[in-house]
């Protein structure tokens, strides 16, 4: 990294551990379950498949959710361009790199209240959006800060200044 280099890391906010994720659908699965046992035993047997269906979505959505700790957005601003670089799990997709003269942040606010804003870098036609999963506060604060380094556009602030 250049001297001369200002680093954002992204990455969403993630307080649930596998094990606390295990503790949670091992209750969840012996009380559904068991219920749903229940009410094979007295004669209701398609209780049973939808039960275990329930607790086949429940393993997923909380899979998915595991594996969103490992995305990272990280963004690189140099004296010459802002560059966007994003990992997820086990893999790291290829950068999109702007000049940062010709760079500025925008963001673009939803027109329904209930969907939130969206903060793209954009340049010469090509747009990036970063920090989906922030929420509304951090991302105007993400959009202040990278809007203080990249400037607006045909502008290059020093960036020891900041």
């Amino acid at each position: 990294m250049e001297p001369d280099t200002a680093r954002i890391a992204l990455s969403p906010h993630c307080s649930l551990t596998p094990r606390s994720a295990l503790h949670f659908f091992l209750f969840v699965c012996s009380g559904c379950l068991g219920l749903a046992l229940f009410f094979t035993l007295r004669g209701f047997w398609p209780v049973l498949p939808f039960a275990g269906l329930e607790m086949l979505g429940l393993g997923l959505g909380l899979k998915l959710s595991l594996d969103r700790r490992h995305q990272l957005q990280t963004i690189l601003i140099t004296e010459n361009e802002v560059r966007v670089e994003y990992r997820r799990k086990g893999r790291s997709d290829v950068p999109v790199v702007f000049p940062r003269h010709w760079a500025r942040v925008t963001i673009l606010r939803s027109y329904a209240p209930s969907r939130p804003s969206r903060l793209l870098i954009e340049a010469s036609g090509r747009s990036c959006e970063v920090g989906q999963f922030l929420t509304e506060g951090e991302r105007q604060g993400v959009a202040r800060q990278l809007g203080r380094l990249i400037g607006r556009t045909a502008e290059s602030p020093p960036l020891r200044s900041v």
